[in-house]
Formats: C-alpha cells, structure tokens, sequence
C-alpha cells in the first residue's frame, strides 16, 4: 500500500469520526431548539453535497445539498471566521431569519465542517405583536388607577434592583446579601410600610423569622 494511499485513508477515517461526534451534537441542539431553530450539519469536504444531517427543517433543504455562500468561503479561506453569531439571513421563501454558523478544522487547520442554526423570526415576530396587543392599556378612560396602596410594588421592584446589581435573582440572594438589602430597604423606609416583613419574606422566599434575624 502506497503512502498516499495510507495518508487518505487516515484522512478518511479521522473525517468519520469527527462527524460521528458532530452528529448527536447536531440532533441534541436540534431536540434543545425545537420548533424555532433548524439546525444544519455539513461536510466542507464534499461541498456539492455538503448537507449531511438537519434536524427541525425549517429551510425545505435536504441532506445531500450543496453548501452555502458561508460554507464555500471558509472552504476557500482557513483564515475565514470560525464564529459568525446572529446575522441576518433568509429563507427559500423570504421568511426572515437570524443564523449563526461554526466552522470546524481539521489538525491541519483547513475547514471540514460546520454546525449552523437558523432561527425563524417570524414566529417570533407574530408572538411578540400578540404580546404588545395583550399589554397594551388605554389610560385614557380612567387615568392612573393603582391596585395595590399600600406600596407593595415598590418594595418588590428595590428588591428586584438589588438583586440586578448583582447579577442574581431575590431567591438566590446570601445571607451577607439579604443583610445589605434589608439595611437598604430600611434607609428607604420600606420597612416602615404595612406587612413589609411579609412582603419581602415571600418574594425572597424566606421566613418572617429569617427577615427580622437579616434586619438585626
């Protein structure tokens, strides 16, 4: 066996495994982002039928496909980027949508594959219309009416600051944390209002007891 004979059939092989660990990478991603997200599996070595998996098909495209733009530029370029994250793309059918694409090298460097979703907006554009529609409020009739007099909105949302500040959520605030916040909201005069130990104690996820242990 000659040695270039030797050195493809190691490029082969290396080349199947590589795609034997992309694969469920390609069908888990799939399963993760299902409906919204199609996800594309290709092999840059065969670039006319570079398609070689795709999982929540959004596109009409089918294994087998040739590659894409980005796909013959990476194949043309080792230089070329490995991440393009959320841009711009369409559709077979103009539906718009956000892609982000991944090309993967070989040990020499040069590009044999790449992993890319594309994301339909559309069905997120319908939902957030619907969203806006549901939220939308005439003020108009009645002018500013509040259902809660007692301040409880305000305690809540110097709690959801704090906690913002740090990166966190109230019910995941430490103890040393809880302290700083209850010596906040007691400057504030929060804990002057109605129920307060209440009110935080339940939108921090804590007891009553534990409220006034952290105010001490």
């Amino acid at each position: 066996m000659g040695q270039d004979q030797t050195s493809t059939q190691a490029a082969q092989a290396a080349r199947n495994a590589l795609f034997e660990q992309l694969r469920p990478v390609a069908e888990g991603l799939g399963a993760t982002l299902a409906p919204f997200c199609e996800v594309v599996l290709h092999d840059l070595t065969d670039p006319r039928h570079a398609i070689v998996a795709i999982h929540n098909n959004l596109s009409g495209r089918s294994v087998g496909q040739p590659a894409t733009e980005l796909g013959l530029a990476r194949i043309a370029d080792p230089s070329y980027p490995q991440v393009i994250a959320n841009y711009a793309n369409t559709f077979p059918d103009g539906r718009r949508a956000k892609s982000t694409s991944v090309g993967i090298k070989d040990a020499d460097g040069r590009y044999v594959a790449a992993l890319c979703l594309n994301i339909d907006l559309t069905l997120f554009q319908g939902l957030q219309a619907a969203i806006g529609q549901f939220a939308s409020v005439d003020a108009g009739m009645v002018g500013h009416e509040t259902l809660n007099p007692t301040g409880e909105d305000s305690i809540r949302a110097r709690i959801d600051q704090f906690a913002a500040k740090l990166a966190t959520t109230p019910r995941a605030l430490k103890t040393a944390d809880r302290r700083d916040l209850m010596r906040e909201l007691k400057a504030s005069g929060c804990l002057q209002m109605r129920r307060s130990a209440d009110i935080i104690a339940a939108h921090l996820g804590v007891s009553r007891a534990t409220i006034y242990a952290d105010t001490k």
